[in-house]
């Protein structure tokens, strides 16, 4: 049968359609990178890096771009960004450093700069005005230092302020012995660039056992709060925690056995943590003077061995991992009061399975649609899909991603190129 060159022309644009339109439903949109930190190999002492994944729209799954880089120390167990997303920091918790990498638009990572702490980090914040990076560090003595930031470039300058959050308050705060050691877990600043919280535990105070010149009867879990003043100065939102020898840089509030990490809400106005040792959420209100106030109906029940907390960019949602019970437990917050309600997944469970030991959690910021975990035993990422209209989650298609490394410790994402990120405010 012969066609006519008109219909020749016709079937030509018909297949030429069909192909494209195949072509784009194979196509993959990156609407985001992850960037997982992690070690080179199970051996001790084995170098860190940064493995960067982008992230497809459509499905959540994530897949290798650019491979990995040096984390530019041993044992990495944190990272931040700046709210921009032009610049990652690394800490390595085995070589007491902090290293800076400018993100390319295509995810790729160059290190820029690095510092050397005094002590071993614990957990890494930047201000959302980009201005200044805090980190918490030590083993026995914990202590949080500001460092500014180069504006344009990110680069860590020199320290602004150092505060020891060792120091004794009056006995009806944190007990007179010493011999303690405070282990910092955590730290988070408030959207408007106003304050700082610190989370640590007093180790002779949550292990009774342990060996110590005093037995301490110190409240374990604390947490710490300070405003931040012009020129980055730290100084107590309340002057709370005054003693014999003066006004302490902060003030403090108990906090649980164990805190393990906490989070902050994008309006500012309510302050969770995760306690390691009780399984459960702690929930804090933030007054006008930026002092916090415990809710009355918490703390509230979690899975076991709460490691990390985050709230979505939504404001709407809290989101724990459970090492223990390798989970992610979702919760819906009631926006007058910051009261967090479990939220029961298609199964009917409150909880949703990872892979093992889930420690860190980032949402990509772009859609606001999708979380992943990083998997500290089970050497992977798990992705789940959150449902805007309720909070819960359900696995993504492949789930968990195995990483090209081990003991993964720490997970961010940032958008990809200039997209737009998800940030409507309750």
């Amino acid at each position: 049968m012969k066609f006519s060159k008109l219909s020749q022309l016709a079937l030509v644009s018909g297949i030429s359609l069909l192909a494209a339109s195949l072509l784009a439903g194979c196509y993959l949109i990156t609407i985001d990178y992850v960037f997982v930190a992690s070690s080179a190999s199970s051996t001790a002492g084995s170098q860190g890096q940064v493995h960067a994944y982008a992230v497809d729209a459509e499905s959540g799954a994530i897949r290798d771009v650019l491979g990995t880089v040096a984390s530019g120390g041993v044992n990495p167990v944190a990272m931040t960004t700046t709210s921009d997303y032009y610049n990652l920091y690394v800490a390595n918790q085995g070589s007491n450093t902090v290293v800076h990498f400018s993100i390319q638009n295509d995810g790729g990572l160059t290190q820029m700069d690095s510092i050397t702490l005094p002590g071993p980090p614990a957990a890494l914040a930047v201000n959302q005005a980009d201005t200044y990076l805090y980190v918490v560090s030590g083993s026995n003595t914990a202590t949080l230092t500001e460092y500014a930031l180069a504006s344009g470039t990110g680069a860590i300058g020199a320290p602004v302020q150092t505060v020891n959050l060792s120091l004794n308050c009056n006995a009806s705060k944190i007990a007179n012995y010493p011999s303690d050691a405070m282990v910092p877990t955590g730290v988070a600043v408030l959207p408007g660039n106003g304050g700082v919280f610190v989370t640590a535990y007093d180790q002779s105070a949550y292990n009774p056992n342990l060996a110590v010149a005093t037995p301490s009867s110190a409240n374990p879990g604390w947490l710490f709060g300070m405003a931040v003043g012009a020129n980055g100065a730290l100084a107590p939102a309340a002057q709370n925690c005054a003693s014999s020898t003066g006004l302490k840089p902060y003030d403090v509030y108990e906090a649980g056995v164990r805190p393990s990490a906490l989070a902050i809400d994008p309006t500012g106005r309510f302050v969770y943590i995760t306690d390691y040792a009780s399984n459960t959420l702690i929930g804090y209100s933030v007054l006008s003077t930026d002092s916090l106030t415990l809710m009355l109906n918490g703390p509230f029940k979690t899975g076991n061995e709460p490691t990390a907390v985050l709230v979505d960019p939504r404001g709407l949602y809290i989101y724990v991992t459970n090492s223990l019970d390798n989970t992610v437990s979702a919760y819906a917050i009631t926006l007058a009061t910051g009261t967090p309600t479990n939220v029961v997944n298609t199964s009917g469970s409150a909880s949703n399975n990872t892979d093992s030991t889930p420690v860190a959690m980032t949402v990509e910021p772009s859609l606001g649609r999708f979380l992943f975990t990083a998997n500290r035993l089970g050497d992977s990422v798990s992705g789940f899909l959150i449902n805007p209209n309720n909070g819960a989650l359900s696995a993504l298609q492949d789930t968990p991603y195995p990483i090209a490394g081990s003991f993964p410790t720490a997970v961010v994402a940032v958008p990809h190129g200039n997209h737009a990120s998800e940030t409507v405010a309750p």
